[in-house]
C-alpha cells in the first residue's frame, strides 16, 4: 500500500501536471481527423481541466487498422510468451515511478477522493498489470487423448483486435482488468475511455509504448458512445469487444455484433448488491465498518456497492446506530484532501440523478437515518434510508450514489428472497456466525460474487462478474479474464502407419 502525501503536496502536483490531449493511436499522439474537441472537467471545482480531442467513426477505422496491422506482423502477438512478460513487467515499473502523478490526475479528472486513488487504484492498477505479465507463461496448452494414430494439440490463440470500453468510476483499475489479460495474450487494443474520464487512459498508454508495447498495439480514442463506441462494436475488423458500464448501453453491443460481424461481446454491467445480516452474528461493530465500506466506498459509484441492507428484525436499529457512528468517520470534501473520504460526483447530470433518489425517499415518505442532503457542488451526503419496501425505487434501482436502502426480514428463506428481487446478479454480502446460514445464503444469492462476512470483491486471482443483467460473455480478473481475449484451436495430426 502506497504512503499519502499531504494536501499541499498533492495540490503542487496538480498544479504542475501535464494533461494528455490528443488521442494516443499507432505508438504517438494523434489529433482527430475532424479537429473537434471536448471538454474535460473536475467535478469537485466545476473547472475545465483540458480539452481533448473528440474522436469519430473515421478515428475508429484509423486506429483498427493500424491495431489489426499491428497484429497481423507479429510485433506484438508472436512475440515468446517471456518476451511479453519482460514488456509488461516493466511496464508496471513505469506505473509505479509516475504513481502519484496517476492517483492526482485520476482525482482531478474524477472527482474521487486522491486517498482512495492513492491507496487503491494505483497501486491495485501496478499490481493487476504485474499479475497478468506474470501468468503469461505458466498457462499451459493441452493434449487430447485421441490414441496412437493422432497426435492432437489444444491451444490458445490471441483473437486479435479487441475493444476495451470503460466506464468512468473507475478509470484506471477497469483500465488495468482489461489491458493486463488482453495484453498478455497478444492482442492489439483500441481502448475507448469514458468521456467524463480520459484523461489517465491516454497517460497509461504514454506509459506502455515507453516501457517496449510496439506502435499500434495500444491506442486510445477519446469520443462519445455514438461516435466512437458504436463504430467499435459494429467493426468488422475489431474480433473482440470487453465492456464495463451500464446494462442499458450493454445490450447495444449485442446488437452491434449481431449486425456486424457476431464480434464477441463481454459484458459487465450494473448491480443492485444486497448485504444480508443474521441475527446471530456477535460482532456488530465489524458488520457495520463493513456495511459502512461496501455502500459509500467510492461515493456508491461502483457496480459492487451494497446498496441494499437487508437486516434482521431483530438488530436492526443496534446496527444503523452502529452504522451512524462508522459514517462519522467518512467525511465529505475536497478530493485532493487525503483526509476526505468521499469526494465529488462524477458530474452535474449524475449528480442530478442520485439527487432525484433523495427526493423519492421523501415522496415515499421513507425515513432518513443518515444525511439525505446535498451539498454546495456536486457533493452528495452519505444517506441511510430505513424501511424500504421492495416495490420501491430505491431497492430496485441502481443509485450509483452514496446512498444505502434499509430493508428487514425475518426468516432467511425472506432474506435469500429479497436478496435475489432483483434484475441484478452481480455481488452480495452475508453476515452471519453459524456455518449452515454462511452456505445456505452463499449458495442460494444468485450473484456473481458472495462474501461472508466482509465486503470485498476478491484478488487479483478471483473472477469479476455477474448473473443475470449484471453480466454477459465472461470474466474480469483471474486466469479466466484470458479465456476471452482467446480463441481455442484444435489440431489434429495424424501418424498413423501408411
Amino acid at each position: 500500500m502506497s504512503a499519502l502525501l499531504s494536501k499541499a503536496e498533492y495540490a503542487a502536483i496538480a498544479e504542475t501536471l501535464v494533461l494528455p490531449t490528443q488521442a494516443f493511436v499507432d505508438g504517438a499522439p494523434y489529433a482527430s481527423r475532424s479537429g473537434k474537441t471536448f471538454a474535460t472537467t473536475n467535478p469537485a471545482t466545476d473547472k475545465v481541466l483540458a480539452h481533448v480531442v473528440a474522436c469519430d467513426s473515421s478515428d475508429v477505422d484509423h486506429a483498427v487498422a493500424a491495431a489489426k496491422a499491428a497484429f497481423e506482423d507479429g510485433r506484438w502477438s508472436k512475440l515468446s510468451p517471456g518476451a511479453r512478460k519482460k514488456v509488461l513487467l516493466r511496464f508496471a515499473d513505469l506505473l509505479e515511478q509516475h504513481a502519484d502523478e496517476l492517483a492526482v490526475m485520476e482525482s482531478l479528472d474524477s472527482g474521487k477522493p486522491v486517498r482512495e486513488c492513492a491507496l487503491i487504484d494505483v497501486p491495485e492498477t501496478i499490481h493487476m498489470i504485474r499479475w497478468h505479465a506474470e501468468l503469461i507463461d505458466k498457462i499451459y496448452d493441452n493434449t487430447a487423448p485421441v490414441g496412437n494414430d493422432a497426435l492432437t494439440l489444444v491451444v490458445r490463440e490471441a483473437i486479435g483486435v479487441v475493444g476495451l470500453v470503460l466506464p468512468w468510476n473507475f478509470p484506471l483499475l477497469m483500465l488495468a482488468w482489461k489491458i493486463g489479460p488482453s495484453l498478455a495474450a497478444g492482442c492489439s487494443i483500441v481502448v475507448k475511455p469514458a468521456t467524463e474520464t480520459t484523461l489517465t487512459a491516454l497517460r497509461v498508454a504514454e506509459l506502455a509504448f515507453a516501457a517496449g508495447v510496439p506502435a499500434g498495439v495500444f491506442n486510445v480514442l477519446p469520443g462519445g458512445g455514438q461516435e466512437v463506441g458504436e463504430p467499435l462494436g459494429r467493426h468488422m475488423d475489431v474480433a473482440m469487444v470487453s465492456f464495463t458500464g451500464s446494462t442499458a448501453t450493454g445490450r447495444r453491443f449485442l446488437h452491434y455484433a449481431a449486425d456486424s460481424n457476431l464480434k464477441r461481446i463481454v459484458l459487465e454491467c450494473g448491480g443492485k448488491n444486497p448485504a444480508v445480516v443474521m441475527s446471530d452474528v456477535e460482532d456488530l461493530d465489524l458488520v457495520a465498518s463493513h456495511v459502512v465500506n461496501g455502500a459509500f466506498w467510492n461515493m456508491g459509484e461502483n457496480c459492487s456497492a451494497s446498496s441494499r441492507l437487508i437486516v434482521n428484525e431483530d438488530i436492526k436499529d443496534d446496527l444503523l446506530e452502529r452504522i451512524a457512528v462508522h459514517l462519522r468517520e467518512w467525511q465529505l470534501g475536497d478530493p485532493l484532501d487525503p483526509d476526505n473520504r468521499l469526494g465529488a460526483m462524477v458530474s452535474k447530470a449524475h449528480f442530478d440523478k442520485v439527487a432525484s433518489y433523495l427526493e423519492q425517499a421523501r415522496v415515499e415518505q421513507l425515513q432518513v437515518r443518515v444525511g439525505g442532503q446535498t451539498e454546495q457542488g456536486v457533493y452528495v451526503q452519505p444517506t441511510v434510508v430505513d424501511g424500504v419496501p421492495a416495490d420501491s425505487r430505491l431497492f430496485q434501482e441502481e443509485i450509483f450514489g452514496p446512498v444505502l436502502a434499509v430493508t428487514t426480514f425475518k426468516t432467511i428463506d425472506q432474506a435469500i428472497a429479497l436478496a435475489n428481487d432483483t434484475v441484478y446478479g452481480l455481488a452480495a454480502s452475508v453476515y452471519t456466525d453459524n456455518l449452515r446460514n454462511a452456505i445456505k445464503l452463499s449458495r442460494e444469492i444468485r450473484a456473481g460474487i458472495v462474501t461472508v462476512n466482509c465486503f470485498g470483491e476478491g484478488d487479483a486471482s478471483t473472477p469479476f462478474g455477474g448473473y443475470k443483467e449484471s453480466g454477459f460473455g465472461g470474466r474480469d480478473k483471474s486466469v479466466w479474464a484470458h479465456d476471452q481475449y482467446t480463441e481455442i484451436k484444435t489440431i489434429w495430426i495424424d501418424v498413423s502407419e501408411r
